[in-house]
C-alpha cells in the first residue's frame, strides 16, 4: 500500500515525489517515457538553451564593434544549429540525472510504463495492480495534430530540438508565449520567419500592456504575424514551399506551437472535464473523484512548470495533513521572449473589472545605470497598486532577466507589501533591480531618477 502513487515525472510530478519522500511519505512515480517529462527533455530546458544560443549570436553580430571589440567579420559568422543542439542535449543530460539521483535519494520508487487507474485506490502497470490512498496524474500536455501528407513538413516541438537541416523560411503556428518564443530564436538564427495565430491575439493571459509591447518588437524585427490561421491540417494549403493562410507566405518548415492540450491517462472511471477537456478540480487539486488529484498542465490551471509544481507540493502537503491556501495570482506568469516579460497578480483589465481604484507607476530601464552599461535600454517594471492603502495588486517586467525580476515581485506580492515598502527597500546600485524602487517611489511621489 503506498500513501501516494504519481503518475508522470515532469515538474509537477517528480518535485511532488521528492516533497513526498521528504515528508516520509510511501511513494512511486510512474513514467512511461522519460523521467523529466516535457519541460526537462523536450520543452522548458533545450528551448531555453537554444534561444540563449541564438540570442548570443544575434549579439555578437549587431553589437560587438558597439562593445568595442573589433577583429569580428560579420560575413563569417553563421549560426550552428548542430552545435546548439548539442550543447542543449548536454544540459538536459545533466538535469534529468540529477533528477533520477533525487528521486532515488528520497526513496521514491520509480516505474516505466504506462499506469491505467482501475479505481480511487488502484492503478496497474506492466502487469502489476498498486493500491494507493492517494492518487496524482501530473500527465501533462500535448499539442494537437496537424493532418499532414507532406514528410518532414510539420514538426512538434517534441521533436524540434535534434539534428536537422534548418530551412530559411520558418512558420511557427500557435498563440501561446511559447510560439513567440520559438518565432524570435529563429528570426534571430537569421531565418525569415511567420507567425500564424489561431485566434485574433497572442499570448492571451498577458496584460495587454505587455502583448503590445511585444506586438511592437515582431514588428520591428520583421516577424510577419497572421492572425485568425488556424491551423489543422495542410490540406491543399501547402505546395512548392508556399503556404496559404491568408496570404501566400514562404514556408519550408511548420513548427505546431498551438495551445496543447491534456493528456488524459487510461482509466477505468471518468473525471468531470472542463469545455476545453482538461480535469476539473477544486482548490485542492482534488478531481471529481475522491483521493484522486491532478495538478499541472493536465487541470488546465496554468501551462507553466513551476506552477504545476507548487500544485503538486500543496497536494502532497495536504495527503500529509498540513492545510494551506493555494492562490494562482500569486505564481509569476513568464515569458521567454526576446525581451523577456513577467508577470504577477491582476491584469490592469482584471483590476478593472474588480472596481478597484488603481494607480500605474512605471519606470523605463532606459534610465537605469546597469541596463546602459549592458546595453539593454529595452523595457520597463510596471506596478499595479490600490490607491488607498498602496497594496501591491499587479507586476508587469519587460527586461533581458525578466523572468528573475519577477521573483521580487512575487515576494511583495506574497507579504501582501504595500508601495511604501517598495520605495523603502533599498537596492544596491548599480542594478537593474532598482528599477523596482524606482517605481516605488513613482507610485508614492516622484521616481529619483526620472
Amino acid at each position: 500500500m503506498y500513501d501516494l502513487i504519481i503518475i508522470g515525472s515532469g515538474p509537477a510530478g517528480y518535485v511532488s515525489a521528492i516533497r513526498a519522500g521528504q515528508l516520509g511519505l510511501k511513494t512511486a512515480i510512474i513514467e512511461k517515457h522519460l523521467v523529466g517529462g516535457m519541460c526537462l527533455n523536450w520543452g522548458c530546458i533545450p528551448s531555453k538553451a537554444i534561444m540563449e544560443s541564438a540570442k548570443l549570436f544575434d549579439r555578437i553580430k549587431s553589437d560587438s564593434a558597439r562593445f568595442g571589440i573589433d577583429g569580428i567579420d560579420k560575413n563569417s559568422l553563421s549560426f550552428n544549429w548542430s552545435k546548439a543542439v548539442k550543447r542543449s542535449d548536454g544540459i538536459v543530460k545533466k538535469l534529468t540525472t540529477g533528477v533520477s539521483f533525487l528521486l532515488k535519494k528520497n526513496g521514491i520508487e520509480v516505474i516505466e510504463g504506462e499506469a491505467k487507474i482501475l479505481s480511487a485506490g488502484l492503478v496497474t502497470v506492466n502487469n502489476r495492480t498498486l493500491e494507493a490512498k492517494n492518487i496524482m496524474i501530473a500527465t501533462g500536455t500535448k499539442s494537437p495534430e496537424i493532418q499532414n501528407s507532406f514528410n518532414g513538413l510539420v514538426v512538434e516541438p517534441k521533436e524540434l530540438f535534434t539534428d536537422r537541416e534548418l530551412p530559411d523560411n520558418i512558420v511557427v503556428t500557435g498563440e501561446t508565449p511559447v510560439a513567440v518564443e520559438l518565432a524570435q530564436a529563429f528570426n534571430l538564427m537569421g531565418k525569415k520567419v511567420s507567425l500564424l495565430v489561431p485566434g485574433d491575439r497572442i499570448m492571451p493571459l498577458a496584460d495587454e500592456y505587455i502583448v503590445n509591447f511585444i506586438l511592437n518588437k515582431l514588428k520591428k524585427d520583421r516577424i510577419k504575424v497572421i492572425y485568425n490561421q488556424p491551423l489543422t491540417s495542410t490540406d491543399g494549403l501547402w505546395s512548392d514551399g508556399k503556404l496559404q493562410a491568408g496570404e501566400e507566405i514562404d514556408c519550408d518548415l511548420i513548427i505546431n506551437a498551438t495551445r496543447r492540450k491534456a493528456i488524459l491517462p487510461p482509466s477505468d472511471i471518468s473525471f468531470d472535464l472542463d469545455e476545453n477537456g482538461y480535469i476539473k478540480v477544486d482548490e485542492n487539486m482534488q478531481s471529481s473523484v475522491a483521493g484522486i488529484f491532478a495538478v499541472g498542465d493536465v487541470n488546465g490551471l496554468s501551462y507553466y512548470a513551476h506552477i504545476g509544481s507548487a500544485q503538486g507540493m500543496h497536494v502532497v502537503n495536504l495527503v500529509k495533513g498540513i492545510k494551506q491556501k493555494l492562490d494562482l495570482k500569486k505564481y509569476p506568469m513568464n515569458m521567454y521572449t526576446v525581451p523577456e516579460a513577467a508577470q504577477i497578480g491582476l491584469t490592469e483589465n482584471d483590476i478593472k473589472a474588480a472596481g478597484y481604484d488603481y494607480k500605474i507607476s512605471e519606470f523605463p530601464m532606459s534610465a537605469n545605470g546597469k541596463a546602459l552599461t549592458e546595453g539593454h535600454l529595452e523595457g520597463f517594471v510596471r506596478i499595479l497598486s490600490e490607491t488607498k492603502y498602496g497594496e501591491v495588486l499587479g507586476v508587469q517586467i519587460i527586461a533581458p532577466n525578466a523572468t528573475d525580476m519577477i521573483s521580487e515581485a512575487a515576494a511583495y506580492m506574497e507579504l501582501e507589501a504595500t508601495v511604501y515598502d517598495i520605495a523603502q527597500t533599498v537596492h544596491a546600485h548599480p542594478t537593474i533591480s532598482e528599477v523596482f524602487m524606482e517605481a516605488g517611489f513613482e507610485a508614492v511621489d516622484k521616481a529619483i531618477h526620472k
